[in-house]
C-alpha cells in the first residue's frame, strides 16, 4: 500500500489532476482521464508510456 501522505502530493503527469490506489493495490489511476499507473516493488511509475487506461471504476476511496 501507498503512504497517504505520498498519495496527497502526487498527481496525473498528464491532466495534473487526483490519483487514487486501485482497490487491488497494484495501480494508481487518475480520477480524470482514467490512466492507471502501475506500482512495480512499491514504487508508483508515474510514466504515461507505462499507463493503461481504464474505465472508471476500481478504485480505492
Amino acid at each position: 500500500m501507498i503512504d497517504k501522505e505520498l498519495l496527497d502530493i502526487l498527481a496525473c503527469p498528464v491532466c495534473k489532476t487526483e490519483i487514487k490506489q486501485t482497490a487491488d493495490e497494484t495501480g494508481l489511476k487518475c480520477l480524470q482521464c482514467h490512466r492507471v499507473y502501475p506500482i512495480k516493488e512499491g514504487i508508483p511509475v508515474m510514466i504515461p508510456d507505462e499507463a493503461t487506461i481504464e474505465p472508471d471504476r476500481a478504485t480505492k476511496d
